[in-house]
C-alpha cells in the first residue's frame, strides 16, 4: 500500500470521529519508529457511549471502501477502543483513560501530523469546546 493511501486512510478515521464529536483529536506518523503501522489516530470520547459511537462511525466508513479491521478490542466497555487497520491504527479513549496511558508521551518521538483544512479547523473548534 502507498503511504499515500495509508495518509488517506488516517485522515477518513479522523473525519469520521471528527465527526462524532471526538475532540483532542492527533495523528502521529509512527512509520519511521515501527514496523506495526503507519499512522496513529488518537482521540477521545466524553463517555463510553460516545466512544463507542465514535469507534461505530469509523468501522462503517472504512468498510464501505473495502477496509476490514484486523482486530477490534475494547467495545463492549467504551474506555479504550483499538481499531487496527494495518497501516493505521486508531485509539479511541475515555478521557480520564487516556490520561493515564499518554500514548502521545510514549510515542513523544513520532511527529505530529498537520491536517488540512477543514480537519484541522474541526479539531481546533472541538478541543475549545472542551477547554
Amino acid at each position: 500500500m502507498k503511504a499515500d493511501d495509508s495518509w488517506q486512510k488516517a485522515l477518513r478515521c479522523a473525519q469520521s470521529a471528527l465527526d462524532k464529536k471526538a475532540y483532542d483529536l492527533v495523528v502521529l506518523d509512527v512509520e519511521a519508529l515501527t514496523s506495526v503501522a503507519s499512522y496513529f489516530v488518537i482521540c477521545t470520547g466524553r463517555s463510553d457511549i460516545q466512544v463507542q459511537t465514535i469507534s461505530q462511525a469509523i468501522e462503517k466508513v472504512l468498510r464501505q471502501e473495502g477496509h476490514r479491521p484486523l482486530a477490534l478490542e475494547g467495545i463492549s466497555h467504551g474506555q479504550w477502543i483499538l481499531m487496527d487497520f494495518g497501516d493505521v491504527i486508531v485509539h479511541i479513549f475515555y478521557e480520564t483513560v487516556r490520561e493515564f496511558y499518554n500514548l502521545e508521551g510514549l510515542w513523544a518521538k513520532a511527529p505530529r501530523c498537520t491536517l488540512p483544512e477543514p480537519y484541522s479547523t474541526q479539531a481546533m473548534d472541538l478541543r475549545l469546546e472542551t477547554g
